[in-house]
């Protein structure tokens, strides 16, 4: 017999969507998609991601920062982690803009961290006293890592151009009632509904998770996240949001802007083929492969997923190797959707055009159209 406490490994949904002809739409679409999949998470976190919603300050880093409590360490005061944070925001960066991000307080969402957000750009001297060979994208990095790692009670939860994340502990539509998100306009929306698993549900492990342009949401279970953690701090990157996700966020980051892969290079190396596979390709093809394979090795991602990952430039979605978690693609015009379920795509576009379950390791990968962003 099932029982309502019982934990389930299948829980977690997700949904996405890309106009590739940049056309931006509001929130409220993505909303009513995830909102379908309201059984696949338990409350306990939900968020949502888009991009071209500041055309404004498009040229400007677009800092959100969440002041809260981190799990397992002592009470600190907010307040003073906000002053912190931000003198150091003043001292590195050029800030053009510091403000509250807008919330709506609802019956489903009561009590929220302190949460703003600030329009950025590198200060030149500061990137200068780097020395030579630090771009500004690794400049902004390791602002975020000092933040998230050395300021306790502080969090950048998004962190790139002209795009941003929101998310919280409640279930997604919530959230998105929370952050009044009908009043954004984005050519890439993605959503997520957490099911903890093996992790607490809090402000900061809720999805997305982003870096830079880059945002992940993911239904699974990324069991290799030690391995990976420690790989990745061997390139300076922190681990401060408690959740194995994280993880998934700077593999991309190391290997397609810090490392120069391709990002089918870099999904090779993250959704692996079986040696078996490996075997049968063309002498060229395996070659490479092996040789990803042997330098990648430790970011390799073991545990069953469905992963979208988001950028400035398109969007990407691909399953684990033998597809332990569901996910669904379509298009219709300009649009393409990918989901954990088919009724969430349908729910907002019933008329599409084609629909398909892609393969198990096989990406779905979607770029805007040329001249567009």
């Amino acid at each position: 017999m099932d029982h309502w406490w019982q934990k389930d490994m299948s829980g977690c949904g997700l949904s996405g969507l890309i106009n590739t002809d940049g056309a931006r739409v509001s929130g409220a679409v993505i909303r009513k998609s995830i909102a379908l999949m309201h059984d696949r998470g338990n409350g306990q976190g939900g968020g949502l991601a888009a991009y071209g919603i500041y055309p404004d300050h498009k040229d400007y880093y677009a800092f959100h920062i969440m002041y809260t409590e981190e799990p397992g360490k002592p009470a600190r005061d907010l307040e003073l982690a906000q002053k912190e944070t931000e003198a150091y925001l003043d001292k590195n960066l050029a800030v053009k803009l510091g403000e509250d991000i807008p919330v709506k307080i609802t019956d489903k969402v009561r009590s929220h961290p302190i949460l703003r957000r600030y329009f950025v750009k590198v200060r030149p001297d500061k990137l200068a006293a780097q020395g030579f060979g630090m771009s500004e994208d690794d400049f902004i990095v390791s602002t975020v890592m000092h933040i998230n790692d050395k300021i306790d009670g502080a969090f950048v939860f998004s962190s790139g151009k002209n795009m941003g994340a929101f998310k919280g502990v409640g279930f997604p539509e919530d959230i998105a009632d929370f952050y009044m998100l009908e009043n954004y306009q984005g050519y890439i929306w993605t959503a997520h509904n957490r099911f903890p698993t093996n992790t607490q549900g809090w402000w900061g492990g809720a999805h997305p998770f982003t870096l830079l342009d880059w945002s992940i949401v993911h239904n699974g279970e990324i069991s290799s996240y030690g391995i990976n953690r420690r790989y990745l701090e061997m390139f300076g990157y922190k681990m401060a949001l408690h959740t194995d996700t994280e993880v998934v966020t700077y593999i991309f980051d190391l290997l397609v802007r810090r490392h120069g892969l391709p990002v089918q290079a870099a999904l090779q190396v993250a959704a692996a083929p079986f040696w078996k596979d490996v075997d049968r390709m063309p002498p060229e093809e395996k070659e490479a492969c092996e040789a990803l394979r042997m330098v990648y090795g430790s970011a390799l991602l073991n545990g069953p997923f469905a992963i979208l990952f988001g950028h400035t430039h398109g969007l990407i979605g691909i399953n684990d190797r033998i597809k332990l978690r569901p996910f669904v693609a379509a298009t219709k015009g300009k649009t393409v959707y990918m989901a954990s379920e088919e009724s969430a795509i349908r729910e907002i576009e019933p008329d599409l055009e084609k629909v398909w379950a892609p393969r198990a390791g096989h990406p779905v990968m979607v770029e805007l159209d040329k001249g567009v962003a």
